[in-house]
């Protein structure tokens, strides 16, 4: 059976590349140690595909009646969409795919009942684009869009059944010896372009850190609810339905807090959470 090797959630704030330096000394230093050591452990665990679930920012899935997930079976891509490229100030990259093993998720994933997708050339935007930067463009991804802020988005119950589901396929389906890292991208407490756009509800943040550190699903379903994602700030917070995919796909063991600031020059809370034991 193939086996994860290093599974992670994290903020993609777009200042995280675009105009860190905007932000306090001490700020810069904590955001930019935080990413550097989740760069250092995915690196470390020698993966031969990273698995990403991340908001699609509106970007690639329809308005109308869009999926909760669409898997990229595109070969390579080049990356940021041209429109990112300042914003982020990010020349581009290019980054391999691994179209066969996104063809088999999207087949078992549909065939469990998921409302998902598939796609070839997704446009990327801060979703990957960020975290790439700092995880690096050498192993193959597998993006996986997610309707995150386009109601109805899907329940945290039903991306923890999705990150069951991945869990599934990957220690059962997938080629043994298949190396498998998963991250999970979405910032904390934001909320963009609304009254709150500068304000961060760091209570909440270190409340859902101490979620993912504790890893009750139950707890989770119950009390990470859609309403409480967008109390902490309405169209951005819900994108941590993907850090609920990733907890999912750890099988219930508790994740470490990396690190956590809450930054209003980035207009998000940033912060990472990493799973090590995949029970």
């Amino acid at each position: 059976m193939a086996e994860f090797v290093s599974i992670m959630a994290m903020a993609h704030a777009p200042g995280v590349t675009g105009w860190l330096d905007s932000c306090p000394v001490s700020d810069q230093q904590a955001i930019q140690a935080g990413y550097e050591e989740l760069g250092q452990i995915m690196r470390a665990a020698k993966p031969d595909v990273i698995i990403g679930v991340g908001n699609d920012h509106l970007l690639n899935l329809p308005l109308k009646n869009p999926p909760n997930w669409r898997v990229d079976c595109a070969l390579d891509w080049t990356g940021p969409a041209e429109f990112f490229k300042a914003w982020l100030k990010q020349p581009g990259y290019q980054v391999r795919g691994r179209p066969e093993i996104a063809e088999i998720i999207a087949r078992e994933a549909r065939a469990a009942g998921h409302k998902i997708d598939r796609g070839d050339g997704l446009l990327f935007d801060d979703n990957w684009s960020v975290p790439l930067w700092y995880l690096g463009y050498d192993v193959p991804i597998l993006p996986i869009h997610m309707n995150c802020i386009n109601p109805p988005v899907p329940e945290p119950a039903d991306c923890i059944r999705f990150g069951r589901e991945l869990r599934r396929i990957v220690r059962d389906v997938l080629p043994a010896g298949l190396r498998v890292g998963l991250m999970g991208t979405g910032g904390l407490s934001h909320e963009p372009g609304g009254p709150r756009y500068f304000t961060m509800d760091s209570k909440f943040d270190r409340w859902f850190l101490e979620l993912m550190e504790e890893s009750d699903a139950d707890r989770v379903i119950r009390e990470a609810t859609v309403e409480r994602m967008n109390d902490a700030g309405g169209g951005g917070t819900t994108e941590l339905l993907a850090w609920m995919v990733a907890m999912a796909a750890a099988g219930g063991t508790g994740a470490r807090s990396v690190f956590y600031v809450a930054s209003a020059e980035m207009r998000c809370g940033i912060g990472a959470s990493v799973w090590s034991d995949f029970a």
